[in-house]
């Protein structure tokens, strides 16, 4: 009682707020307006950045991101490519080079760049290491036979001179002898010489003996002359033992070299294999891939940063040089409300005039969820300079601002038409619309919230801060539902309906008419043949799920973009010159034990990118820096596949996987970061959590549709129509945007998988606008039970009486939603495709067509409660029939 006493309550606050809003509508659109401008200049003063890339706490790569930032700040910079493409055919020339080194360098005076990658100086510096390799090499094999040539000489050398040694020691001592044999000889013949001049002997008799003395003295300086020649002889052989002492020393030294650098030179080549699939100018020389590097990660850069950095470089004119940018420096902010989404609010317009009949009455909804949608999306955006969002944040508030705003506003605008059309006096007929189904409106406003809401239970912060903005703006877009709507309507008066029915009040045939459907209670197509219905819709429903077998998750990659895009032509460029990995390539931190340094750091880089290497799918393994500790190496990792394949997603895993492996062997750990790492990640944690999110969507839809319907079977044919649509859903999206089928429709040129976050999304917004439009139909068929209709004219008497206003929402929901399916933004087409097709499934086929068939063949069972759970259930009268009652009879 107390409950159903507080829903009435709610009901009769209602009804006053609408009394009000009509009593001073001026007052009340003032208001309105006024709070519209200061969010409008709220958003001029203090709006954000947006951020263009998704990241998530605790993941393992955004864990690596984190210790970069503080152990290896360099590692942890953003970056962004450009592409220039020769369209003659030609090779750069040198003068082509030279402006676009001129043009790469500019962009490092530019605030927050840090560096830039010259390709062509990159290029050559790989070509010169790969030669100077080559070089070394040859000349390490050429070594071995000129070392064994010259050692062979140096050999010769040392047995000549030990020969040379003998033949000079014998003469040394031969000429010793001999020079002793003389000298004696010499001393005997000046000691007769001496005796015979003594003796006075004549001169005749001495001149013989004179002329020996001097040949002796002659053969003793011969002698000594040969003495003197043996001497210099052995100073030249000791010169030469020098000579060749030398010779082998330097021999020895060069096969201590071959024994040193033949590791090193495996080592470097280890590298250069490892590197070999990484370039920057492609094979044939007509396109070259530059990088500019930022100062801080790319999530924390300005975007006007980026945008200087791409107006620059796409200022330069080189004549035959096309000049194209990536993904990372291209995401900007695009129009909130494009041409499709124009489209969808026109047909919604057109929708409101056929079912309402008046243009002043179709225009109001419009107006009032532009309203709601100015405020909110404003509000956002001056929220944007203290909370870190993504851009896809504020246009899902824009989204669901316009379609419920629209729709919330029609159902009570249509409940006032219909009182006016009883004879209800126009200011009356303001409150009991607003507190029948103004009351309806809240409880639906509030069901989308709680769904909306509890999207962070996902643990996912910025999934988390889309539903809650999500849910701020579906906030708004109720109250300005039940106030400024009483107060417009209140000026318009009597005009909101046609002049026909206005000259039909106080008739008593056209105010039955108006408050009873026609035909009330006559069969619809769902109750006449139940089982067909109930057959045809599963089976549509489950050829539409089939899909979703295949469903991958991940974030788009600028194959994704616009063909026109300039982010798309360098994706595509690049992945034609150098393979599509370069678009993705994922950075890997090895971390050692030991400060790498010298041989042993080139050791540790051919050891990791060698095993690196040896990975399936694996391009190439760039050793890119080293940190300013000497422990941690960042290899660039280039795979064979797109960033967003399922090949590159194993690769990851893969890398992860060697971390025990290179602890064992190099003791060191490898971390995995990167967009495409980080993509990852993001992916996985949202498909764990979808399970999680989607149970406790359906346990909440369970409690929610027993409290109001007071009943086991309808909950439960509710539910299981709400997972047959996700599952529909879901399996559409696989088609169109993974699969590709009409790709051309919804330019999907290069389909991939599905965004991550988007399953959740929809499930959330869906279960909301299911759980509206089943308040809507079964609520009515529940008041016509309980007041003796039998189960089956009560079924068809809820659908007369609500089936035009649902059918008008639902088409203007995916009007709405379809609209923003045609967005310029890839992130957005896909969920107001998920969310358009929701709402066609879920409205058309379950609520309208299933769950009426079900509850026909279930018959009273479908109204059954035990009486212990009908007896302490609060009775929640949400279309405030108690309130009608009270004011109406």
């Amino acid at each position: 009682m107390l409950a159903a006493l507080d829903w009435f309550l709610l009901a009769n606050l209602l009804y006053k707020l609408g009394l009000f809003s009509a009593r001073r509508a001026w007052l009340v659109i003032t208001a309105w307006v006024v709070i519209l401008g200061v969010a409008i200049g709220s958003a001029a003063a203090f709006s954000g950045k947006l951020s263009t890339s998704m990241s998530l706490d605790g993941t393992p790569s955004q864990l690596v991101i984190d210790d970069l930032k503080a152990s290896f700040p360099e590692a942890s910079r953003g970056s962004g490519q450009i592409i220039f493409h020769k369209t003659n055919g030609q090779n750069f020339t040198k003068a082509e080079q030279a402006q676009i080194v001129s043009a790469l360098n500019n962009l490092t005076t530019l605030g927050g760049v840090d560096s830039i990658l010259d390709p062509f100086k990159t290029e050559a510096d790989i070509a010169k290491n790969r030669a100077d390799l080559l070089d070394g090499q040859k000349k390490l094999a050429e070594a071995p036979a000129k070392l064994k040539s010259a050692q062979k000489k140096v050999n010769q050398g040392k047995k000549d001179l030990v020969s040379g040694q003998k033949t000079i020691t014998a003469n040394v001592k031969k000429l010793k002898d001999t020079l002793k044999t003389l000298k004696g000889q010499q001393k005997q013949l000046e000691a007769g010489i001496a005796q015979l001049q003594a003796g006075h002997a004549p001169n005749e008799m001495v001149a013989p003996y004179l002329a020996n003395l001097a040949k002796l003295k002659a053969g003793i300086s011969q002698v000594k002359a040969g003495q003197v020649q043996l001497a210099t002889a052995q100073k030249k052989l000791n010169a030469g033992k020098i000579k060749l002492a030398k010779a082998q020393k330097k021999i020895d030294k060069a096969w201590a070299d071959i024994t040193v650098n033949t590791p090193k030179l495996a080592t470097a080549q280890k590298i250069l294999d490892a590197a070999n699939g990484f370039v920057t100018v492609s094979k044939d020389g007509q396109t070259a891939a530059a990088g500019v590097y930022f100062k801080h990660p790319l999530n924390e850069i300005e975007e006007p940063q980026k945008s200087a950095v791409v107006d620059s470089i796409s200022s330069v004119k080189i004549a035959n040089v096309q000049v194209e940018v990536s993904q990372e420096l291209t995401r900007s902010m695009p129009s909130l409300l494009g041409p499709g989404e124009m489209v969808g609010l026109v047909v919604a317009a057109i929708v409101l005039f056929l079912i309402l009949g008046t243009l002043i009455a179709a225009g109001l909804p419009v107006l009032s969820a532009l309203i709601g949608v100015g405020i909110s999306a404003s509000a956002t955006m001056a929220l944007s300079s203290v909370l870190q969002m993504t851009q896809t944040t504020p246009i899902l508030g824009i989204m669901l601002g316009l379609a419920v705003g629209i729709d919330y506003s029609l159902f009570i605008i249509n409940r006032h038409r219909r009182q006016l059309k009883m004879g209800v006096e126009v200011g009356e007929s303001i409150g009991l619309a607003n507190g029948t189904s103004g009351n309806a409106v809240v409880f639906a406003g509030i069901t989308v919230i709680i769904a909306l809401v509890a999207l962070n239970l996902t643990g996912v912060g910025f999934l988390g801060l889309m539903g809650s903005v999500g849910a701020a703006a579906i906030a708004i877009a109720v109250l300005v539902a039940i106030t400024f709507t009483p107060a417009v309507v209140s000026l318009i008066g009597l005009k909101v309906i046609t002049k026909k029915d206005r000259a039909k009040i106080g008739d008593a045939a056209a105010q039955h008419n108006a408050e009873q459907p026609k035909n009330a209670t006559k069969p619809v197509f769902a109750t006449r043949h139940p089982w067909v219905s109930i057959v045809a819709t599963i089976t549509l429903l489950l050829i539409a799920a089939q899909p979703i077998s295949s469903l991958r998750l991940g974030l788009p990659d600028g194959s994704s973009e616009s063909i026109e895009s300039t982010q798309y032509k360098a994706f595509k460029l690049a992945s034609s010159a150098f393979g599509v990995g370069i678009n993705g390539p994922i950075v890997v931190i090895a971390t050692s034990d030991t400060v790498l340094e010298d041989q042993l750091k080139l050791d540790f880089e051919a050891a990791v990118a060698t095993r690196l290497m040896q990975l399936k799918n694996v391009a190439a393994a760039v050793p890119a820096k080293v940190s300013p500790d000497g422990k941690k190496v960042l290899f660039e990792v280039i795979p064979k596949t797109g960033p967003a394949s399922a090949e590159t997603e194993q690769l990851v895993y893969d890398v992860r996987g060697l971390d025990a492996e290179t602890q064992r062997t190099v003791h060191a750990s490898l971390g995995v970061t990167g967009f495409t790492a980080s993509n990852i990640d993001l992916s996985k944690k949202l498909a764990d959590a979808l399970p999680l999110y989607l149970g406790t969507v359906l346990i909440l839809s369970m409690i929610l549709l027993v409290l109001v319907f007071r009943s086991i079977a309808v909950p439960v044919i509710a539910s299981a129509g709400f997972l047959l649509t996700v599952f529909a859903v879901l399996g559409s999206e696989v088609a169109v945007f993974q699969w590709g089928w009409l790709g051309s429709l919804f330019q999907v040129h290069d389909p991939g998988p599905i965004m991550s976050f988007v399953p959740t999304i929809i499930i959330g917004v869906v279960f909301g606008l299911a759980m509206d439009y089943q308040l809507f139909l079964v609520s009515g068929m529940r008041e016509a039970y309980v007041h003796g209709h039998s189960p089956k004219d009560s079924i068809n008497f809820g659908i007369h009486l609500s089936r035009a206003v649902v059918v008008a929402a639902a088409i203007i929901m995916v009007s709405v939603f379809g609209g923003f399916a045609f967005s310029d933004m890839v992130t957005i087409r896909p969920i107001g495709f998920g969310l358009a097709t929701g709402v066609l499934f879920d409205a058309f086929l379950v609520r309208l067509i299933l769950v009426p068939a079900t509850m026909t063949i279930l018959g009273k069972g479908a109204w059954y409660i035990p009486k212990w759970l009908d007896r302490i259930l609060p009775n929640v009268d949400v279309e405030g029939a108690a309130l009608e009652r009270q004011h109406l009879h």
